[in-house]
């Protein structure tokens, strides 16, 4: 009987069969799925008519997906990279004939502009984003954050005249009360939150050692 015979080159086969689009979701992520849905204040059974919630929350989480925060300031005549104060040299002092703006440095930190009472969730909430039902681990919440792209430099002197600052891709991994910051991570070239040993990292970076 030679009908049941498999070919040697089996796996080329199977590399050839088009069946068409896989609903599957190829796309490896070290990031929760819930942690990219938008918070929405609608009730859970809606009365006939009304948008289903699970519509509401996925239009927003489509519509927040089209917004960058390096285009939305840049439209606005803000520079990113001029937001973080730097050491300022009495020597180059610019000119107005050089800038129009006055020659002023700037010299107040982000933080004083920075306002939480309209914000839709508590840094705890954020935080907890990153728990999966039945995960006793902690994953990374996705985020952006205003870093320097030399990170030896940035550690050693973030005021440095050298350093410019990008919004970048980052995983946020923890939130200190007493300071009000948080402990993010940049992602690699694959969107990935690792180690240096290739390792997810989990629960805030927190390992059994401490």
């Amino acid at each position: 009987v030679t009908t049941f015979k498999m070919p040697e080159d089996f796996g080329s086969v199977l590399d050839k069969q088009v069946i068409g689009p896989t609903t599957e979701n190829l796309i490896k992520s070290d990031f929760p799925v819930q942690s990219f849905k938008p918070k929405v204040q609608i009730a859970f059974q809606g009365l006939p008519g009304q948008c289903p919630r699970k519509i509401e929350v996925e239009r927003r989480r489509q519509l927040y997906v089209t917004f960058d925060i390096a285009q939305l300031l840049a439209s606005k005549g803000i520079d990113s990279n001029q937001l973080m104060p730097r050491h300022h040299d009495p020597n180059n002092m610019p000119t107005i004939e050089e800038r129009k703006d006055p020659v002023f440095p700037i010299y107040l930190p982000l933080k004083i502009f920075d306002n939480d009472e309209y914000d839709c969730r508590t840094p705890e909430e954020w935080i907890s984003l990153g728990l999966e039902p039945g995960s006793h681990d902690r994953k990374p919440v996705p985020g952006k954050a205003l870093l320097p792209t030399d990170d030896v430099l940035g550690h050693e002197d973030p005021k440095s005249q050298k350093l410019i600052y990008k919004w970048i891709d980052v995983g946020v991994l923890d939130y200190d009360k007493e300071t009000e910051l948080y402990l993010v991570h940049k992602t690699d070239k694959n969107g990935l939150v690792r180690d240096e040993e290739g390792r997810p990292i989990l629960n805030g970076g927190i390992t059994p050692q401490g």
